[in-house]
């Protein structure tokens, strides 16, 4: 015969066995539970823009608005085109008034600008290249131009204009013959929004050209970068060659240089795979 007091001890440890058997399991869902509102409460980086010479933001319109419409916060910054050492500074600037993680993109020469200015920013997450120039340190853009590949393309048809400087000296902006313009750099491009482009393209001081990057933020951050296989003002197999050095995640597209204007959304993709290769 069993104890009553030896039964009421089994009865307690039965109960208690089977109050925690139920417990331990809630913890682990409601932790779960927590953890997964966290990972959608995580706000997404702002994604900043900048162009490169012969541009404006504006080329950026299409790719920001399906941003946005996928909850990213977006910014342009204005790329002042009077040297690598200023524009990047003045990139960095802006890139410090924004809080929290950034994906930065760049095209053409804007890539110049950001290899530079996000060298040592902790809040850039990822570089997104477009049809771009990223040289390394001690390299200009004609280093680059220079490089041998098969198929470089031609020379610019560049016209210049002097200009004075504040100081008085005289230096000279560079811009693409309007002329011809859209085959050399927007030949996908409606033709009216190409002719809209060519008249009111930004130049370049033409001595940014030969100033050499002194940082390159793609050997400490991940990299993006999107090949332009019409392009007729950066060769392809120059930005193949790049996309190579620098480790890049590539996608190659049938585009002609202006890529962000023509192919936006293949841009917007670019940008929210480096969001999610970095998370």
């Amino acid at each position: 015969m069993i104890k009553p007091a030896i039964r009421r001890s089994a009865l307690a440890a039965a109960t208690l066995a089977a109050a925690a058997a139920v417990y331990i399991p809630a913890v682990g869902v409601a932790g779960a539970a927590d953890a997964t509102r966290d990972s959608a409460a995580t706000p997404k980086p702002t994604v900043v823009f900048v162009h490169g010479a012969f541009a404006d933001s504006s080329g950026w319109y299409g790719a920001m608005d399906r941003l946005r419409k996928d909850g990213y916060p977006v910014r342009a910054a204005t790329n002042p085109l009077r040297g690598l050492p200023s524009d990047a500074a003045y990139v960095r600037d802006f890139l410090n008034s924004i809080k929290g993680p950034i994906i930065l993109a760049g095209h053409s020469y804007g890539g110049a600008v950001i290899t530079q200015a996000a060298a040592g920013d902790p809040d850039v997450k990822a570089l997104v290249y477009v049809a771009a120039s990223v040289p390394d340190v001690g390299e200009s853009l004609a280093d680059l131009k220079a490089h041998a590949v098969d198929n470089p393309a031609p020379p610019l048809p560049l016209q210049l204009v002097e200009f004075t400087n504040p100081d008085g000296t005289r230096s000279k902006d560079a811009f693409i013959d309007p002329a011809k313009f859209r085959e050399t750099f927007a030949a996908d491009v409606n033709p009216t929004v190409a002719a809209d482009m060519a008249d009111t393209q930004k130049p370049i001081d033409i001595a940014a050209l030969n100033q050499p990057a002194t940082a390159a933020a793609w050997k400490t951050i991940p990299s993006w970068f999107l090949i332009a296989k019409q392009d007729q003002a950066n060769s392809t197999n120059l930005q193949r060659w790049e996309a190579e050095r620098i480790g890049a995640h590539t996608v190659e597209i049938d585009s002609s240089h202006a890529a962000m204007v023509s192919h936006s959304g293949a841009v917007a993709d670019l940008v929210e795979k480096a969001d999610r290769g970095t998370r």
